[in-house]
């Protein structure tokens, strides 16, 4: 909680548009620490089989069941339509992915959520600076979950974060990180080490300097891309949906190997 760490929270909070950021030390953390906070301790948690396998290993790590629901056509998103088939009694949360930072149906899930009283986190380690409607998609859902790695779109080396809508909920998330210590002889909560140290916060805090320039790079390079594949066969990049400012992370394709006459891995 040094100097530089909570400039590069109050930074954060600026440049995405969003109410309060608990930084950690990596972007798996987040997701256990977001799901612990919200009282999620057993049971089921409803998520996507296409994403990177820490949003399911976390929650076989802390003693939940992954339940898979099918994605959407076009962008690889969980499907809310699936998802609610598969809701019962055990659910204890909805864990989506922004997958290559492709929003969610963050309105149907938000009715999921409010009519099955199920806390939804989102996975949003793709998502970092993504809008939609002109405000930040983080803002969905009960905790967003960010990643810094060396291979995102901002990165801090390494590092992570929740945003969360409350100071309340940011207080505790803050406690949980450094073991529950609220101060030099007390410990209010359960909590582990989630701390980001001072050097990857100072880099964090470079770093988005460049993130603005960076994403018009990125995004020159995906028209680049568009412009090279118009006409070939059977490939497909995903269009950005209307009302979305994406962050140009990745750069998508599909590949109908009937069509093209190869599978992807061919």
């Amino acid at each position: 909680n040094g100097t530089f760490l909570k400039a590069f929270e109050t930074a954060l909070e600026h440049w995405l548009g969003v109410p309060y950021v608990s930084v950690m030390t990596n972007g798996t953390l987040p997701i256990m620490l977001a799901l612990r906070s919200l009282g999620v301790e057993s049971g089921e948690v409803i998520t996507t089989p296409y994403t990177f396998v820490a949003t399911s290993g976390v929650l076989e790590w802390m003693g939940l069941r992954p339940v898979f629901a099918d994605v959407e056509e076009g962008y690889g998103t969980l499907s809310p339509s699936a998802a609610e088939r598969l809701i019962t009694q055990c659910t204890r949360a909805i864990l989506p992915v922004h997958v290559h930072g492709y929003p969610c149906a963050v309105d149907d899930f938000a009715e999921l959520s409010k009519r099955y009283d199920i806390p939804v986190i989102y996975d949003a380690a793709h998502a970092f600076g993504v809008k939609s409607g002109g405000h930040s998609i983080l803002l969905h859902g009960d905790m967003a979950t960010l990643s810094f790695h060396a291979t995102k779109v901002f990165n801090s080396l390494e590092g992570g974060a929740v945003v969360c809508s409350s100071l309340e909920q940011k207080q505790r998330l803050d406690r949980m990180r450094n073991f529950g210590i609220t101060g030099e002889v007390s410990v209010e909560s359960e909590g582990l080490n989630a701390k980001m140290d001072e050097m990857r916060a100072a880099y964090g805090l470079l770093n988005l300097r460049n993130i603005d320039a960076s994403i018009r790079q990125r995004k020159h390079l995906s028209k680049v891309y568009d412009g090279a594949l118009q006409g070939v066969r059977g490939v497909r990049h995903p269009a950005i949906a209307d009302g979305v400012e994406y962050n140009y992370a990745y750069y998508t394709l599909y590949i109908d190997a009937q069509e093209y006459g190869h599978t992807r891995d061919e």
